[in-house]
């Protein structure tokens, strides 16, 4: 996909090459200067006539008329140097990808050296290119008829630096693996739940295993039967698909130890079950499963990127239906801990699936854990939709996942739990816990409820029931699936390794 290449830029034949303006004193030195000097300077006067402009996210598509081999030059702009992180570079580099794609070429390039400033360098600047480009070009094609229209993608990019060339190429590689894992993760969201059941996660699980050498292990209904999973058994009772207990393992190092535990909601499709959502409510419950796809695009970036940090992913999934059988409210159930839920709401699944898979991911020796769920509507209200609200029962673990997902570029923002909010879960005064406490606080009793589970083992659970999709398009995609949290699960593993 990528080529680095040390030799000047618009000396090249190629279709368009990508070049980065900031907004100096002087728009036009060293190659771009040069660059200038071939055109007659010409861009200096596109410049001083507004075409072209360093205004942050301003683009512009120049023909070179033959008076360099390039054919085109693609301007991005990029702010004020001292204002332009690897995060605002990432997020312009993403916008001007959506202008490349529109060109529909086969190739292009990037004039790399044209996004190094003070505090970026070649390296993250190829990062940053690598990633923004790879995730600014996610399309899902969806089931319409084809078009006679043939799709012309960007297959090749050529990287023009005068940087090292196998450091600028390790760069894209990163960058580009946290790009697909989250593409990965968007497909598995955008996938309507007739073809993206419990079984169908457990097939994509497996080919991750078959492609990267995990471990997977598949547990069956009969299975969780033996092992007492009588949380994730409740969930499936209505359901005529058979749910899945999906266990990926990571083992780079000798011993299993210092083992992160990873686990993801997979609730391929969310009725509410006698709980019953309104019929708008029941719109887009195709993605109440995208904790398990942050998980499943987590673990593809993990197996690309090889970190020496022991992983454990769980992945509880099932849909939640309606039936002569289904859990109802008033129900009483037993997880696999062995502690007995009353449930209130049958719309609190998610928080009783993973109840069973926190408790199987401790029986895997996971010795930290993290829980990503699209839990509650209740952290849109607290948070919004650009937010994903944290919990944690150990703030140094927790830090650890906030400095993740600052490198990630995906916001979280923590919410308190305290022992009066446990009181409220454990107030059922016919079991030991209670699924639904009330409305007051919602996002805190849903994470509270599975932080039960957790017990003594640092856990942090994230819910991205508001990040988890978009209703419209951005630097980085298309509206719908996000892939919120693939990016920094994967780069918390990162991390630990190089601790």
């Amino acid at each position: 996909m990528f080529k680095v290449k040390n030799s000047l830029f618009f000396n090249q034949k190629e279709e368009v090459v990508l070049i980065g303006l900031y907004d100096r004193p002087l728009k036009f030195e060293g190659e771009l200067a040069k660059l200038d000097e071939a055109m007659a300077g010409q861009l200096t006067e596109l410049v001083k006539e507004g075409d072209i402009s360093a205004k942050l996210h301003a683009t512009a598509v120049i023909p070179t008329l033959g008076q360099v081999p390039a054919k085109r030059l693609l301007f991005i702009g990029l702010g004020k140097e001292k204002q332009a992180d690897f995060h605002a570079i990432k997020e312009a580099i993403g916008m001007a990808a959506k202008q490349i794609n529109k060109l529909k070429l086969s190739s292009a390039a990037v004039a790399l050296d044209s996004f190094v400033s003070e505090s970026v360098e070649a390296n993250d600047a190829a990062h940053a290119f690598s990633e923004a480009f790879g995730l600014a070009s996610y399309v899902f094609k969806g089931y319409k008829q084809l078009s006679n229209e043939p799709e012309r993608l960007v297959e090749q990019v050529s990287i023009y630096t005068e940087a090292e060339a196998e450091e600028v190429q390790a760069a894209l590689h990163v960058g580009y693996a946290l790009s697909q894992g989250t593409n990965a993760a968007r497909t598995l969201v955008n996938t309507p739940a007739n073809m993206m059941t419990a079984a169908d996660l457990a097939e994509h699980a497996k080919r991750l295993a078959d492609k990267y050498g995990f471990e997977v292990e598949i547990l069956e209904k009969e299975d969780m039967e033996k092992l007492g999973m009588g949380a994730l058994l409740a969930v499936n009772k209505g359901s005529v698909a058979p749910p899945k207990m999906i266990t990926l393992k990571y083992q780079p190092l000798e011993e299993w130890k210092d083992v992160l535990g990873l686990v993801g909601k997979g609730i391929t499709f969310d009725t509410g079950g006698y709980s019953l959502k309104t019929k708008d409510g029941l719109v887009g419950m195709k993605m109440d499963m995208g904790g398990a796809a942050a998980v499943l695009g987590a673990m593809e970036i993990i197996g690309e990127l090889k970190p020496d940090q022991n992983v454990v992913a769980v992945i509880p999934s099932t849909d939640n239906m309606i039936s002569g059988e289904a859990l109802k409210p008033d129900d009483v159930i037993t997880s696999m801990s062995g502690k007995t839920i009353e449930v209130l709401n049958t719309d609190a699944e998610g928080r009783l699936a993973l109840a069973d898979a926190m408790t199987y991911a401790k029986h895997h020796k996971a010795d930290y854990l993290v829980d990503v769920a699209t839990l509650t509507g209740g952290v849109i209200v607290a948070l919004g939709t650009d937010k994903t609200g944290a919990i944690t029962n150990d703030e140094a673990f927790l830090e650890e996942v906030m400095a993740a997902s600052e490198e990630a570029g995906e916001f979280i923002w923590q919410l308190p739990l305290t022992e009066k909010d446990k009181e409220r879960i454990r107030s059922s005064k016919m079991a030991d816990l209670n699924n639904s406490p009330g409305r007051e606080g919602h996002a805190i009793m849903g994470g509270g409820f599975i932080g039960e589970f957790a017990e003594g083992t640092p856990w942090v659970h994230l819910d991205i029931a508001g990040t988890a999709d978009t209703n419209k398009a951005g630097a980085f995609g298309p509206a719908g699936a996000t892939g919120a949290m693939a990016r920094t699960l994967a780069l918390l593993a990162v991390r630990k390794a190089e601790k």
